[in-house]
C-alpha cells in the first residue's frame, strides 16, 4: 500500500492514487531558526500587541484561526510610502551552527518516508506590504506609488532570498509552505495583470531558488478567492494551492488546469467549522467535495493555513469523514494507511 507521501504525489502527477488524501497527512510543516530563536514572529491565542521584528503590531485573539497586523495611525510602519526605506528594515538572518542544529534535529525526527518534510514561510510578499502599510494604503500605493511598491517588494523578495538560503542549505526540506492571500472570499485584491505587474516575476525568482536548491513541491496557503490568478501561479512554479475556497469554484478549476496544479481545500470553515457543528455537517460537506472533484489533482481540506480548526473537534472530525469515505469508495481502512501522528498546529 502507498504511504500517504507516495499516494500525494500520484494525485499530484495524475496517476493513480488508492484513495484521497487526507488534509495534511502527506504535508508536515517544520520550522527554521527565523521562527525558533526570533522573538514576535509565531503567536499563541490570546498574544495581543506584540511588535515583530519588522515593527509591526500583532494579535493573536483567542476567537480567531490566526495572528494578524494592528494598524492604527501609531502603529502603522511606513508612514510615508515615499520614503519606505527610512522605516522598513529586514530582521537579520544569521543564526549559529548550533541553532541550525537544533532546527536540523527537528527535520530528522520526521520520517520523510511518510510525509513532505516543508519549510513554513509567513508572511508572503504581498501580505507583508499591507503588514507595513495597511490594507487600503498599499492597495491605493499600488495605483498612486507604483514605483515605491515595485522597490519594496523587491526588498521583500530578496530578504526571503536570504531567508531560503539558509533553509536550503541547513534544512534540506522536500517542499515549501508559503502563506500569501491574495484576495478575499468574493474577488482578488487587484486585477491579474496589475497582481502579474507586481508579483509574477518576484514570485518566480524566490520560488525557482527552493526548486533549484532541492525542494520538490511548492504548496502555497491562500485562503480567498483568486481563480483567476491560477494561470499566473502556475507559471510562478506553484505545485499546489493550498486553501481555494469553495467560491473559487474548485470543481471547475480541477478540470481545466488540473494537470498543471493541484488543489488543496474545497472545504471552507465556514461550512464545517462554527458553534453547533455536528459530525453530520462534516460528512456530508466532506461526500459533496470529493464527489464533485474526484480524485486526481485534489485534496480534500479545511481551507486555513495549517492543521487544525477553530472550533475544538472539527479538524479532528475531518480527519475521520475523510478516511470513512476512503473505507466506503476504495476499501482502505484508516488502520491500514502509512502515516504520520496527525500535526495539529492551530
Amino acid at each position: 500500500m502507498l504511504t500517504a507521501k507516495q499516494n500525494m504525489l500520484e494525485v499530484i502527477k495524475g496517476g493513480k492514487p488508492e484513495r484521497f488524501v487526507n488534509q495534511y497527512e502527506a504535508v508536515y510543516l517544520m520550522f527554521h531558526p527565523y521562527f525558533m530563536f526570533t522573538e514576535g514572529i509565531l503567536l499563541n491565542k490570546g498574544d495581543l500587541n506584540v511588535i515583530n521584528p519588522w515593527g509591526v503590531t500583532m494579535s493573536f485573539p483567542a476567537n480567531v484561526p490566526g495572528q494578524f497586523p494592528v494598524h492604527n495611525k501609531d502603529t502603522i510602519v511606513i508612514k510615508d510610502i515615499t520614503k519606505w526605506r527610512d522605516y522598513v528594515k529586514g530582521p537579520p538572518l544569521q543564526f549559529t551552527d548550533e541553532q541550525w542544529a537544533i532546527a536540523k534535529a527537528t527535520y530528522d525526527e520526521v520520517d520523510g518516508t511518510q510525509a513532505y518534510k516543508a519549510a513554513f514561510v509567513v508572511p508572503g510578499l504581498f501580505d507583508q506590504t499591507h503588514y507595513l502599510c495597511e490594507i487600503i494604503n498599499a492597495l491605493s500605493f499600488f495605483i498612486e506609488y507604483p514605483d515605491e511598491m515595485h522597490a519594496l517588494i523587491e526588498y521583500l523578495a530578496e530578504w526571503e532570498l536570504q531567508l531560503a538560503e539558509g533553509i536550503c542549505k541547513h534544512l534540506k526540506p522536500d517542499a515549501l509552505f508559503h502563506h500569501d492571500d491574495w484576495g478575499s472570499e468574493s474577488s482578488t485584491f487587484m486585477s491579474p495583470a496589475m497582481f502579474e505587474d507586481f508579483f509574477l516575476e518576484p514570485y518566480k525568482k524566490v520560488y525557482k531558488y527552493y526548486k533549484d536548491n532541492g525542494v520538490e513541491l511548492i504548496i502555497h496557503h491562500a485562503d480567498s478567492y483568486q481563480a483567476t490568478l491560477v494561470p499566473a501561479m502556475i507559471e510562478m512554479g506553484i505545485d499546489v494551492w493550498q486553501g481555494c475556497m469553495e467560491s473559487n469554484d474548485v470543481p471547475a478549476l480541477v478540470k481545466k488546469y488540473g494537470k498543471q496544479m493541484t488543489f488543496m481545500g474545497g472545504i471552507d470553515n465556514k461550512s464545517v467549522d462554527f458553534t453547533g457543528w455536528t459530525q453530520e455537517h462534516v460528512r456530508n460537506k466532506v461526500h459533496e467535495v470529493c464527489d464533485a472533484c474526484g480524485i486526481n489533482y485534489f485534496i480534500p481540506c479545511i481551507t486555513q493555513g495549517g492543521p487544525g480548526s477553530l472550533f475544538e473537534g472539527t479538524y479532528h472530525a475531518l480527519v475521520e469523514e475523510i478516511d470513512r469515505y476512503n473505507e466506503e469508495k476504495f476499501g482502505i481502512k484508516a488502520s491500514e494507511v502509512q502515516r504520520l501522528p496527525l500535526q495539529i498546529l492551530f
